[in-house]
């Protein structure tokens, strides 16, 4: 029983530190485009000459 005592603000404080940095991510607009990087590789258009001996 006296864990719970532990426990419960080990867990608020948790709670409260995810949630604060979704709140810091957000209004950095981390969130904002989430489909173009993972498409960003494939669309990736490298002009580097490839060397052939």
């Amino acid at each position: 029983m006296e864990g719970i005592f532990i426990a419960l603000p080990v867990a608020l404080v948790v709670a409260v530190a995810a949630v604060l940095a979704f709140i810091w991510a957000a209004k950095r607009d981390q969130f904002e485009d989430l489909d173009t990087p993972p498409k960003r590789m494939l669309l990736d258009d490298d002009d580097t000459p490839v060397r052939r001996s």
